[in-house]
């Protein structure tokens, strides 16, 4: 028996601070900003995608026809993007997807959406190739108490230390590439030809 897809929360309510000045969600991939092609992805794979976004954020203008529901969060930390969107969630499972990774894609949300509905455990963590662990991760609901108590701008990490879980590998280094800072998006990109 396979549960059912779980929703997807895009978390793009960083400050950039790393940039220098500029914002890494507008970064273009392919002529498209990073926060519209993690949106389009998401939504290609999901009917009920939560996007955090910080209140009056010109990332927004990016997503104006966009079916996915979007969350204002104040506070930058990422324990408050993930209690906002966890609050916004009625799924029986959330896969928590950090806007600054620009291999994951719709390919790669959807093997980890297919891996996740055929497992039953309570959480299902994506991996590099070679096993890394790294970003997405999907969440079971009865779990959403735990991520509601979250604090600070660690994530999830002890909640998944405390958790079995499942892990599903993506190719490369797809789990474990974010790009936070003006020489990583030039390796990046240098990398991609």
């Amino acid at each position: 028996m396979t549960r059912p897809a779980p929703a997807i929360l895009i978390l793009a309510a960083g400050a950039s601070t790393r940039m220098r000045g500029a914002d890494k969600l507008l970064e273009e991939v392919d002529g498209t900003p990073l926060i519209l092609r993690a949106t389009r992805a998401a939504c290609a794979v999901s009917d009920r995608v939560i996007v955090a976004l910080p209140p009056a954020s010109p990332r927004r203008a990016w997503l104006g026809d966009s079916p996915a529901q979007i969350v204002e969060v104040a506070d930058r930390a990422m324990s408050a993007s993930i209690r906002a969107g966890v609050a916004a969630c009625n799924s029986g499972g959330l896969l928590i997807h950090l806007a600054d990774m620009p291999d994951i894609d719709a390919m790669a949300l959807t093997r980890l959406s297919t891996a996740w509905q055929a497992s039953d455990a309570a959480i299902l963590r994506a991996t590099d190739a070679d096993g890394t662990p790294g970003q997405p991760v999907v969440f079971a609901s009865e779990l959403f108490p735990e991520l509601l108590a979250l604090t600070g701008d660690t994530g999830a990490r002890n909640i998944i230390a405390r958790h079995r879980g499942a892990t599903c590998a993506l190719p490369g280094r797809a789990a474990t590439t974010d790009l936070d800072t003006p020489e990583a998006w030039a390796e990046w990109r240098a990398g991609r030809g």
